[in-house]
C-alpha cells in the first residue's frame, strides 16, 4: 500500500459506515427499458434495476446502463482529469461486453459505497485502472451474459447457440440478431450471474490497443466543462483573500463601505482566515476583494498550524540538515554500522529537494447550492468523492446524505484536490451560499491558490555508504530528514518521506533507512508520484557518486547489482537499447555540441521505470535533448495512453529538475503566480522516447512512474558532463561554467 492509499484508508475509516438504502434505478435516472447492472462480490445477488442495502466495503461495485437504443453509459468510480481513465474504462467493459470502447458514454459516479472499490474511493496513487481491472471485466462479462439469456428467452434457442459481436446478440446458424438496445428490458428483469467466463487475453481486440480518447474530442472543441464552466440559476459569484499568513483572522476593514458601494458588488463577508465579496460577476468580486484594506489579526500562540512571521525555506533547510538522528527505522538490513567500519571507503553526502506547487491548470472552485428541503448540491474539482461529502456534511452541519457531490472533469490535479486543511475552497462557498440565500461559485484567484496550496515537502537525505576493496557498495545507511503528508502514527515513519529510499532492488547487503521526523508549519500534500518524486533524485544521484568513488560506470554498476533481479535487469538493458546503446559521455554530438548522459531507476506504484536523458550546456544552463524511458507496468490496457502519461511525467519531473522551487521568506510564498514560479517552457521539452515492456507482473501504476526517474538522470548527466555534482534542486540555481 503506497503512502496515498494508506492517507485514504485513514480518511474512510473516520466515516460513518452505516447501511445505505439506494433504489438503482432512481439513483441513475436511467430510461425506460434500460438495463442497469451492479456487480456485486462472490456471495451476494444483485438484481438490476432493485432496490438494495449496500454495506460499504462489503460490495465492489461499479454500474453499466444499456439503453434502449443501444447507447451505452457507464459510472466510473474514477474521476477522469487528463489521465485516461475513462477510455481505460470503456475498454475493459467493452472487451467483455462486446461494445466498441468508442460508443461509451463515461460519467464519474456520485458518492456512494457501491463506488468504493475495496473499501475506499479516491482517484490516485496511480491505481485506478489497477485497482479495478478484474471487477470491470466481470462487470462487461455478467451484462452481456444477461443479454444472452435474454435473447435465448426470446428466440426459445439454448444460450450455447447465441453469440454476440459489437452491440448484438446473433444466432450464427439463422443469421438472426438482436440489437443490445431491443434486449435492455428483457435482461433487466434477469438475475445478475455470479460466475461468468471472462474473454481469454488472446482474444482481446480492445484492451492492449490505443484506443482513441474519449474525451479528446470535447477538449480540442471547448466543450469539456470543468467546475469553473458550471452555471446554476440565480448563481453570484465570489472572491477571497486570505490572511497573508496561516492563522491570521480578519480585524478592521478600512475601506468596507467603498468597496461595498463599487459595481456589481453584492455584499463583504468575514471568513475564518479570509475575507469575501460576492458580486454578480468574478471579475467585479476580484477587483473588489482586493481593493479591501484589512488588518490582519497575529495568530493566537496557541493556533493549529499558524505560520510564524520568521519563517523561511532557508532556514528550514539548515534545520533540517542538522536535525540529529537516527531517526525511525523504515528499513534494515544485514549490520550497516559494523559494514561501515570496515568498508575500504566511505562516501558521505546530503542532498535536498525544496517545495513545490502542483500549478495545475484549473485553479480550485466550487459551487454551493442550498436547496429548499435543506440540501446541498457541491460541484468542485476533488480526488475523493466521498470524503469532500463527509466534510462538507460536517461544514454545512446536515447528514452527509444530504450532500450531492457533483465531480466534474479535472483540469489537471496531480494530488492538489484531495482534502487538505485549508487548502480547499468548499467550507467557504458553503458559508457564503448560507449568507446570500443563493447559489454562489467560489473561485481562487492564482495568487490565492498559491499561498494556500498544500505543497510537495522539503526534505533532506543525508547518505552514507561503503565501499570495498572492489569499489563496490557494502553498506548504505540513508536518513530522509523532515516530514510530509499522512497519518502514521507517531512512532512510525511517513510512507510519502521514506518510499523510493527503502527497499531498493541493489544487492547492497547491509542497509538501513530512517526518517528523521521535523515538522514544519507548511501545509504539506501529495505531488505526482509523491516521495518517490524526490527521492529518486537522492538516491540515485547518490548511487552516481558511489559508481565514480568505486571506478565504475554507473550503468554498469546498475546492472551488475540488479544481477539478481531479471525484471529490474531487463528493464535496463531495453532502456540502453533504446536510446542506442548506453554511453556516458562527455562526447561530440552530430550538431558539434559536447554532451553527456545519465540513468536512473525508480519503482513507484507497482512499476518499474528505467530513465536515460542526454544534455548539454548553453549559456551556463542546462538542456535536455533526449529522454528515453522503458516503463514496466506489468500489462497495459492502453498504449497511447502510457505514452501520453510517460511524456507528461517526463515533462513535469524536468520542470521540477531545472525551474520549480517554492521560497519563504517572513512566512510568506515569495512566489504568487507564475510569472516568479516558472514551468518547463515549451522550447524546454526534449524528444522523448517511450518503451513498454509487459513483465507480466501484477498491473502496476502509469499516471506517475514516469516522473522520478527524469530529475536524477538528468542531473546525473549534468555531473558526467561538467564535473559538478548537483545536490540542490532546482538546478537553475547553479550557474555551469563548462564542460569536461
Amino acid at each position: 500500500m503506497n503512502a496515498i492509499e494508506r492517507h485514504m484508508v485513514n480518511l474512510e475509516q473516520s466515516s460513518d459506515r452505516s447501511p445505505v438504502n439506494l433504489s438503482r434505478r432512481g439513483f441513475l435516472g436511467a430510461s425506460l427499458g434500460a438495463l442497469v447492472l451492479g456487480v456485486a462480490l462472490p456471495g451476494r445477488v444483485a438484481r438490476a434495476q432493485e432496490a438494495a442495502e449496500i454495506e460499504p466495503g462489503m460490495r465492489v461495485s461499479a454500474f453499466i446502463e444499456i439503453r434502449a437504443d443501444g447507447g451505452v453509459r457507464l459510472q466510473s468510480p474514477f474521476i477522469e482529469g487528463g489521465q485516461g481513465i475513462y477510455t481505460a474504462l470503456a475498454q475493459i467493459v467493452g472487451e467483455e461486453l462486446d461494445v466498441d470502447p468508442a460508443s461509451f458514454i463515461v460519467e464519474c459516479a456520485p458518492p456512494g459505497p457501491d463506488y468504493q472499490l475495496g473499501g475506499f474511493r479516491f482517484t490516485g496513487g496511480s491505481r485506478s485502472v489497477r485497482s479495478s481491472y478484474e471487477t470491470m471485466r466481470r462487470l462487461g462479462a455478467a451484462a452481456r451474459q444477461m443479454l444472452l439469456q435474454a435473447a435465448a428467452a426470446r428466440l426459445d434457442l439454448p444460450v450455447a447457440d447465441l453469440s454476440t459481436e459489437p452491440g448484438r446478440v446473433i444466432h450464427p446458424a439463422s443469421g438472426h440478431a438482436l440489437s443490445y438496445g431491443e434486449l435492455a428490458a428483457e435482461a433487466a428483469d434477469l438475475p445478475v450471474p455470479e460466475n461468468v467466463a471472462l474473454r481469454a487475453e488472446t482474444d482481446f481486440r480492445w484492451i492492449g490497443q490505443p484506443a482513441a480518447r474519449l474525451d479528446v474530442r470535447d477538449k480540442s472543441m471547448g466543450k469539456a466543462v470543468y467546475t469553473i464552466d458550471v452555471k446554476v440559476d440565480g448563481m453570484l459569484h465570489a472572491a477571497v483573500q486570505h490572511a497573508p499568513r496561516l492563522g491570521g483572522e480578519p480585524g478592521t476593514l478600512a475601506n468596507e463601505a467603498e468597496v461595498k458601494a463599487m459595481h456589481g458588488v453584492h455584499s463583504i463577508h468575514r471568513l475564518p482566515g479570509a475575507v469575501a465579496v460576492v458580486a454578480d460577476l468574478w471579475w467585479r468580486a476580484r477587483q473588489a476583494v482586493e481593493a479591501l484594506q484589512v488588518s490582519w489579526t497575529e495568530p493566537a500562540p496557541d493556533t493549529q498550524n499558524a505560520m510564524p512571521a520568521d519563517f523561511s525555506t532557508e532556514a528550514l533547510r539548515a534545520k533540517l540538515a542538522s536535525a540529529p538522528g537516527p531517526g525511525l527505522q523504515a528499513e534494515s538490513h544485514g549490520d550497516p554500522a559494523a559494514a561501515l567500519e570496515g568498508a575500504a571507503r566511505v562516501v558521505e553526502a546530503t542532498y535536498d529537494a525544496p517545495l513545490l506547487v502542483h500549478g495545475q491548470l484549473e485553479p480550485p472552485s466550487t459551487i454551493a447550492r442550498w436547496n429548499e428541503d435543506g440540501t446541498l448540491d457541491l460541484w468542485l474539482p476533488n480526488q475523493a468523492p466521498d470524503v469532500f461529502q463527509q466534510v462538507a456534511a460536517n461544514v454545512a452541519g446536515i447528514e452527509q446524505q444530504n450532500v450531492r457531490i457533483h465531480s466534474p472533469m479535472l483540469g489537471g490535479f496531480f494530488g492538489r484536490h484531495f482534502l487538505y486543511d485549508n487548502a480547499n475552497p468548499f467550507p467557504q462557498a458553503i458559508l457564503l451560499a448560507r449568507a446570500v440565500g443563493r447559489p454562489v461559485k467560489l473561485i481562487w484567484s492564482r495568487e490565492e491558490e498559491f499561498l494556500r496550496d498544500a505543497m510537495r515537502p522539503l526534505v533532506v537525505a543525508r547518505f552514507r555508504a561503503g565501499l570495498d576493496a572492489e569499489g563496490l557498495p557494502t553498506a548504505i545507511d540513508i536518513e530522509a530528514v523532515g516530514d510530509g503528508p499522512g497519518f502514521e502514527p507517531p512512532d512510525t515513519p511517513r510512507a510519502s518521506v521514506v518510499e523510493g529510499l527503502a527497499e531498493k532492488p541493489y544487492a547492497i547487503p547491509n542497509r538501513r533507512a530512517a526518517h528523521v521526523k521535523v515538522p514544519y508549519p507548511v501545509t504539506l500534500g501529495y505531488w505526482r508520484s509523491v516521495g518517490h518524486s524526490m527521492n529518486a533524485f537522492f538516491y540515485e544521484g547518490f548511487l552516481d557518486e558511489l559508481a565514480d568513488a568505486g571506478g565504475h560506470d554507473p550503468y554498469e554498476l546498475r546492472l551488475r547489482l540488479l544481477a539478481d533481479q531479471p525484471r529490474h535487469r531487463t528493464l535496463l538493458e531495453a532502456v540502453g537499447e533504446l536510446s542506442g546503446g548506453w554511453k556516458r559521455g562527455p562526447f561530440t554530438a552530430e550538431d558539434g555540441s559536447r554532451r553527456a548522459r545519465g540513468v536512473a531507476m525508480a519503482s513507484p506504484f507497482e512499476s518499474e521505470v528505467a530513465t536515460i536523458a542526454e544534455v548539454s550546456i548553453e549559456h551556463g544552463e542546462v538542456v535536455v535533448h533526449d529522454v528515453w524511458v522503458a516503463i514496466d507496468p506489468g500489462s497495459i490496457v492502453n498504449p497511447a495512453i502510457v505514452e501520453a502519461q510517460v511524456t507528461s511525467s517526463v515533462a513535469m519531473g524536468l520542470s521540477s529538475a531545472l525551474l520549480e522551487e517554492v521560497v519563504y521568506n517572513d512566512g510568506m510564498p515569495q512566489a504568487r503566480n507564475f510569472d516568479l514560479y516558472p514551468f518547463l517552457a515549451r522550447y524546454q521539452m526534449p524528444r522523448v522516447h517511450v518503451r513498454i515492456v509487459e513483465s507480466g507482473a501484477p498491473m502496476g501504476g502509469i499516471g506517475e512512474p514516469g516522473v522520478p526517474g527524469v530529475p536524477p538522470a538528468v542531473v546525473n548527466a549534468v555531473a558526467a558532463l561538467t564535473g559538478q555534482r548537483v545536490r540542490s534542486l532546482p538546478l537553475s540555481k547553479v550557474q555551469f561554467e563548462g564542460t569536461l
